[in-house]
């Protein structure tokens, strides 16, 4: 299961579901508030994320699941293995943050802010916003493909929702979850990450117990799009020995 990141949906998974649906079951869902989820009247709970992916699994009649989340994404695993970790046979989690005051230096908690929210709440539509936007995201060797299908689900976003997201973020702080992971981790971080440098993955490994980093070169915070080949033979690496481990 693919879990996007807070500016994305599910078709930033694309390249990995071509990869992996001939040998797995394969699913990647739009968050709420998200491409063709529905918005919600109140304010958000980080926690409700987990919640929904616990509910998704019981209607596909899913008891475990492999579960790769980017961003936002692998945030939400974080408390989804801490809440339910029964449910959980691996985690991938990919450039990413686990505590946003102490993950974050002060410069990136500000620019995280100053880049996203404040410029929807001083009225700029998404488009205007997506330029500036990727340009902090992507690497120089992005191609101008991923930058228009960036583009593309910046634009599609859900402006409320998305403001929703961006303030539970901000008092965000996993810290405790990370040594009572007990399951296989691998982490996946892009050598050009600007938001969540890979240095936040070597600090990641180093608390979460046999966790094994990847870092992507030619990548920055979506590695899995800049560099899917790379990004899905690492995941397909991963698995193997998760499956020969189980066996």
């Amino acid at each position: 299961m693919f879990l996007h990141g807070i500016g994305g949906n599910h078709s930033n998974w694309n390249a990995q579901l071509a990869r992996f649906q001939d040998n797995y079951q394969c699913f990647a869902w739009d968050a709420r508030g998200y491409g063709e989820s529905e918005d919600y009247p109140q304010a958000l709970e980080f926690e409700f994320f987990a919640d929904d992916l616990n509910r998704l699994m019981d209607h596909e009649n899913i008891e475990r699941a492999h579960l790769a989340g980017l961003s936002m994404g692998a945030r939400i695993l974080l408390d989804f293995v801490a809440r339910y970790p029964h449910r959980v046979a691996s985690l991938i989690l990919c450039d990413c943050f686990y505590a946003f005051d102490q993950s974050l230096t002060p410069a990136k908690q500000a620019e995280f802010i100053a880049l996203r929210q404040r410029p929807l709440l001083e009225g700029k539509t998404l488009a205007e916003l997506a330029p500036t936007l990727i340009n902090s995201l992507v690497s120089q060797d992005c191609t101008a493909e991923v930058r228009d299908q960036l583009r593309v689900s910046i634009e599609a976003l859900h402006v409320e929702s998305y403001l929703k997201t961006l303030a539970a973020s901000i008092s965000y702080n996993r810290t405790a979850a990370l040594d009572s992971i007990h399951v296989p981790v691998q982490l996946i971080f892009g050598a050009d990450d600007r938001l969540t440098p890979a240095s936040i993955g070597q600090d990641m490994q180093t608390r979460i117990a046999h966790a094994r980093l990847a870092v992507i070169q030619h990548a920055g915070h979506l590695s899995n799009m800049e560099q899917a080949e790379q990004f899905n033979q690492v995941v397909a690496d991963f698995l193997i020995d998760v499956e020969k481990n189980e066996n």
